[in-house]
């Protein structure tokens, strides 16, 4: 494994870091940009209809890229012989995002199911901790979790 590593580190390593900056970019993106632009729509079902098409093209995108970083994390650690509490913590950190992401992926679609049978009040209460609370969680943990890795590396 080492000496696959070695061979096709670059590769490796560019995955894992664009993988990431594509799920944290991702979330700031929609909670800095698009989230407030969304607030500013007066018709609440437009608004919940456009916010549940925007989060789950979100939830499609990084998919493949959670599993990137899983995959490329796990090169990594066993191609460079990294160990040690930092190691451990910024693998708990993505699992934790890996998790919330889970969560807030099957509420989303536990609101478009309601909102597709015209239940807009359940389809808003399944999306109610996603803007605030669950999305702002993840891009604090994956800010870290970037940190921890950048140190990792030196």
């Amino acid at each position: 494994m080492q000496t696959w590593f070695e061979e096709y580190k670059t590769i490796i390593i560019f995955l894992h870091i664009f993988s990431a900056v594509v799920w944290v970019g991702g979330m700031i993106a929609i909670k800095i940009a698009v989230h407030p632009v969304l607030q500013s729509i007066d018709e609440p079902k437009i608004k919940l209809g456009k916010t549940l098409h925007i989060v789950g093209r979100l939830f499609h995108l990084v998919m493949p890229f959670i599993g990137i970083i899983a995959l490329c994390g796990v090169i990594i650690i066993q191609g460079t012989g990294l160990s040690g509490v930092m190691v451990h913590i910024k693998e708990t950190l993505w699992t934790i995002m890996t998790l919330n992401y889970t969560y807030m992926y099957i509420k989303r679609m536990q609101a478009q199911k309601c909102f597709d049978l015209g239940n807009f009040a359940s389809a808003k209460e399944h999306m109610r901790l996603l803007p605030n609370i669950l999305l702002p969680f993840n891009i604090v943990l994956g800010i870290v979790a970037i940190f921890l890795g950048v140190m990792l590396r030196g």
